[in-house]
């Protein structure tokens, strides 16, 4: 998730497209807000551990 919003950030400023730019950076920030609270040991989506 934070690959993917990374790539549509970048593309989304050389391209200008403002779109692209918006969802890249809803995407990063989900993803490392996810990232934070699984190193934290919460529970996330109800699910202790990601397979």
């Amino acid at each position: 998730m934070i690959t993917l919003g990374v790539i549509l950030l970048v593309l989304g400023l050389l391209l200008q497209i403002p779109i692209l730019t918006t969802v890249g950076g809803v995407l990063l920030v989900v993803g490392l807000v996810l990232i934070v609270l699984g190193r934290a040991g919460t529970k996330v989506g109800g699910r202790s551990h990601w397979f």
